[in-house]
């Protein structure tokens, strides 16, 4: 038996059922299910899952076959030695918004690590319409420098278009 943790990835075109048959089939092998994200990115569905008990990556995959087969799934596994309950709180939100171009992410990432800061959590979107569309990006992290530190460092970015708003975060967990 397999102890150590494995982290799936799994991605094809949305559809329903992906999620409750992925699930079905890992519980019926005796797996547990550990942190996970899912989200649909485009038209297509993303997931990453920490799983363990169901055996080593060769056993998983053969056992996940038919959900990949059946929705068209692309499959990858990574045995890892991650664990639960190792999870790191943020501590500083950045949201950015400014006309959609090419090099926002790498500015604005760029400028946030020169200050220390650590990404635990990056989403974004585009909004607006097809000939004015709004790039939305949040950032959730550490400010390892201090908040001061993050809000000098996007001071520029809000004079090239973008506009980036810098929040304390206080995570409380129950």
């Amino acid at each position: 038996m397999n102890d150590k943790w494995l982290i799936l990835t799994l991605v094809g075109a949305d559809q329903p059922g992906i999620v409750a048959n992925l699930t079905r089939i890992l519980f019926g092998a005796g797996a547990e299910l550990g942190e996970a994200a899912m989200l649909r990115l485009g038209n297509q569905f993303a997931i990453m899952l920490m799983v363990r008990g169901a055996g080593s990556p060769e056993t998983v995959m053969g056992l996940l076959e038919s959900v990949r087969a059946q929705f068209d799934l692309k499959l990858h596994i990574d045995e890892t030695d991650a664990a639960l309950h190792e999870q790191r709180d943020p501590d500083v939100l950045v949201t950015v918004h400014g006309a959609d171009r090419a090099g926002i992410v790498a500015e604005v990432t760029g400028a946030l690590v020169e200050a220390g800061f650590n990404i635990l959590d990056l989403r974004s979107d585009v909004g607006g319409s097809t000939t004015s569309p709004i790039y939305i990006m949040q950032i959730e992290g550490e400010a390892r420098q201090g908040i001061e530190a993050i809000e000098q460092a996007v001071a520029a970015l809000n004079q090239q278009g973008l506009s980036v708003r810098v929040v304390p975060l206080d995570t409380v967990r129950g």
